[in-house]
This record gives C-alpha cells, sequence and structure tokens, in this order.
C-alpha cells in the first residue's frame, strides 16, 4: 500500500470514529457532514468521495461496527456458546453504558431510533444487523434444546427477541434517567426468566 493510499484511509476511518463519537453524543439526526468534516480535520471534497452523502456516512460507520461485533474484536461479542456467554454479552452492554457515564446506548439501536420512514437502505441494514445477533441466540437456544438442557416448550425465535429487545429497551430507560439500576433490574429479571426455560446445570 502506497503512502498516499494509507493517508486516504486512515482520512475515511478518522471521519467514521468522528462521526461515531457525534452520533452517540449529540444524536445522528443532528450531526451534519459539516460538523464532522471540521471535528475530524478532513475536508468536505473528502466527505463526498468517500461517502458521496449523510446516509453513505451513516451506513458505512454501523457496517464498520457491524464487522468489529462479528470479527470479535469489538466489546460486544455475538459469542453464544455458553449460558456464561449469554449473561456475559448482556453485563457487556451495561458495563460499556456505564463507561460513558449512562449517557448513550448502543449505536445500532440509536440509529434505529432515530428513523426517518424515507430511511429504507439504512432500516434494513439495521435489520440485517440485528437478524445476525438474533440468529446466534437461536442457534444457541437449539443447541440446548437438542441437547436437553433446555425445556422443549421454549419459543427460541421469542426468547432471542426477548434478549434484544431487552437489553435495548432498558439501555434506552438507562441513558434515559442517567442511571445504571433501570439497566441492571432488567438484565436480572431478563435473566431469571430465561434460567426458568433451563434444565439441569448450565453450562
Amino acid at each position: 500500500m502506497s503512502a498516499q493510499s494509507e493517508s486516504a484511509l486512515e482520512i475515511r476511518v478518522k471521519m467514521m470514529r468522528t462521526a461515531s463519537e457525534l452520533f452517540h453524543k449529540q444524536g445522528v439526526k443532528v450531526t451534519t457532514p459539516e460538523e464532522v468534516v471540521k471535528a475530524s480535520g478532513s475536508t468536505m471534497n473528502q466527505f463526498y468521495h468517500y461517502f458521496h452523502n449523510k446516509e453513505g456516512l451513516i451506513l458505512q460507520v454501523i457496517r464498520t461496527e457491524f464487522e468489529e461485533v462479528k470479527s470479535g474484536r469489538a466489546p460486544l461479542v455475538c459469542d453464544f456458546s455458553s449460558w456464561q456467554s449469554v449473561e456475559k454479552w448482556f453485563v457487556t452492554y451495561i458495563e460499556l453504558q456505564k463507561s460513558f457515564g449512562m449517557s448513550t446506548t448502543c449505536l445500532f439501536g440509536k440509529v434505529g431510533n432515530e428513523l426517518a420512514e424515507r430511511d429504507s437502505v439504512i432500516r434494513e441494514e439495521l435489520s440485517a444487523i440485528f437478524e445476525f445477533m438474533k440468529s446466534k441466540i437461536v442457534d444457541f437456544l437449539k443447541k440446548e434444546k437438542t441437547e436437553g438442557r433446555l425445556v422443549k416448550s421454549a419459543d427460541e425465535d421469542s426468547l432471542a427477541d426477548f434478549c434484544i429487545a431487552t437489553i435495548q429497551g432498558g439501555m434506552l430507560l438507562g441513558k434515559i434517567k442517567k442511571d445504571s439500576q433501570p439497566v441492571d433490574a432488567t438484565v436480572r429479571e431478563a435473566l431469571a426468566h430465561l434460567r426458568t426455560y433451563v434444565v439441569g446445570p448450565r453450562h
């Protein structure tokens, strides 16, 4: 890779990181391309070259974060190999929100909360991301049922939706109240509910 292309890549990455920080800090709708350019020390020509428009920037930011999750480089790893890993997934969300002083939520949820009806491309992208997360939970629950550690009456799809909705709603409430207690309580109740479906010792 040439020095010029390395510099171009660094500029693009810096713009996306800056955009992600601004999305978390002040919201997606109110963040303008001009703010991203100014905060990242880039130019509008570079912005239009790499992203074309604001929708393109949002898509690249959420796609990049999603790749971090899928690759295991992000704190929120979708590795559901045991009940302990399921609990860790919930707790990691809480700890991440606490690290930001309860001032933010999951980026995917944040973008989703601010979607307009016309944002169909972003909506489809987010839907695919949440379906991926759901599929990981469903696969784990199916394995547990096959191996006799989950009651046969359990509905894997509904339980997976429940897990995702619980953490997204809990984080939103935590941000509104600026208090981790609602999120902690929500997660405790969610885990207690999941345990009612477990047969025998949890692995």
